[in-house]
């Protein structure tokens, strides 16, 4: 799936890097299980964002399901944390998680323009 994420701002700003994501129990609930692993086949980039536009990011999320030492537990959504910043967001899609955090269900890719 895709990240997507727009600047609502007046100003121009720069996406760059990777978001922190992570599945959660809700929405101000803490992470489930282990962070998305970064995917590192596509290059870092400044990303420039002027008001309005959206820089989007390769999620890729693996059922959980497929691990037998999974622990699965009900997932409200994803936490996000956009590169470079500590406040969060969550998009609420329902998904199962693994508690176990040995187990790295999510990966995402750098930000690139949309």
């Amino acid at each position: 799936m895709k990240l997507n994420l727009t600047n609502t701002g007046s100003e121009p700003c720069i996406l760059r890097g990777f978001a922190g994501v992570s599945l959660a129990a809700d929405g101000s609930g803490g992470p489930i299980g282990a962070a998305a692993a970064r995917d590192e086949s596509v290059p870092v980039t400044d990303v420039v964002l002027a008001p309005g536009q959206t820089g989007t990011a390769q999620l890729r999320y693996t059922q959980a399901g497929n691990y037998t030492d999974c622990s699965p537990v009900d997932a409200a959504g994803y936490r996000i944390y956009p590169p470079e910043d500590t406040a969060s967001l969550f998009l609420p899609q329902p998904t199962t998680a693994c508690s176990n955090a040995d187990i790295k269900l999510l990966t995402i890719g750098a930000f690139q323009p949309a």
